[in-house]
């Protein structure tokens, strides 16, 4: 078994590839070559936390296990085996493989649901997965402006010159008229109000992955033609945005569908520019496993 570090995965894990990857692996999961369980917490008094969540393809399985501590962090490993005999591959340091694949997802969902000519993007968040979002939908849509809107005036404005953006002066200033909103955030309520999103819009929010927490108001459901989650069995489980606009009645589950079933014609996509789409994303283990397996594939040659 060999070790891999982040700057590796960096320098190999590209985000054209990264979507390639995650193309990948919704197809395996279509097609039932795939096999996914969903995260599991174990919860300390303490605070910390240990999430694992696991998968397997026809080449390789593995594990994402991951500590966090509101005060001191989070961090990522991913374990890498051979499906056919499942001899030990890797040990890679996983903070960027997720941030990069998680990022990945949702340039694949954008290229699946939104317009094609897509071109003003509004990014509310500005921290650790904020940069690979507006990295993928660079990749699938010709964006030719970059809103940014976060809670510290100061982060704001270093994230919006970082990646070539403008910050805006609220929420509502970034969203409103874009073609495209990511929510990358850890709020616990949305972060903006429905009536500021456009006709035509889509929407990918992957800040929340715990059933108490949301990003998006659920009157912006009611209005989505389609809903796109990763798992329908995941987002059961951990997708508060999806739970708590069902639980207050703002929406009754209309246009949920799986991401892969788009992707294969069974479940359908946008049929009108001027449908509002949805992606929740909460993230999967088979997608870490084609990208972990891709790096590793770099790395040994």
């Amino acid at each position: 078994m060999i070790h891999i570090t982040e700057d590796q995965v960096r320098k190999h894990l590209t985000m054209p590839k990264a979507i390639e990857l995650m193309r990948e692996a919704f197809g395996e999961l279509a097609s039932r070559h795939a096999v996914n369980h969903p995260r599991r917490r174990v919860i300390l008094p303490t605070g910390s936390i240990l999430h694992y969540m696991a998968a397997g393809g026809p080449r390789y399985f593995g594990a994402k296990i991951y500590a966090s501590n509101p005060k001191h962090g989070v961090h990522f490993l991913f374990l890498l085996y051979r499906s056919e005999d499942a001899t030990p591959l890797a040990m890679i340091e996983a903070n960027a493989l997720g941030q990069i694949r998680t990022g990945a997802a949702s340039g694949y969902a954008t290229d699946l649901l939104a317009r094609p000519k897509s071109g003003v993007l509004a990014v509310i968040g500005s921290g650790f997965q904020a940069e690979t979002q507006v990295a993928a939908m660079r990749a699938v849509r010709d964006i030719r402006e970059v809103r940014v809107w976060s809670r510290s005036p100061e982060k704001r404005a270093h994230f919006a010159g970082s990646v070539g953006g403008v910050a805006a002066a609220s929420a509502r200033a970034a969203v409103e008229n874009a073609d495209v909103v990511v929510t990358a955030t850890s709020a616990k309520d949305p972060v903006f109000e429905d009536v500021w999103i456009s006709a035509g819009t889509h929407i990918n929010a992957m800040g929340s992955n715990q059933a108490g927490k949301r990003e998006l108001p659920g009157a912006v459901f009611a209005r989505a033609a389609v809903i796109a989650v990763d798992s329908l069995e995941q987002a059961r489980m951990e997708s508060g945005d999806i739970l708590i606009a069902e639980q207050e009645g703002s929406w009754n589950g209309a246009g949920l569908v799986e991401l892969k079933d788009v992707a294969s014609g069974k479940a359908q996509g946008r049929t009108h520019p001027n449908q509002i789409t949805i992606f929740k994303s909460n993230g999967l283990a088979i997608e870490d496993v084609l990208a972990a397996g891709y790096v590793y594939e770099q790395v040994t040659g």
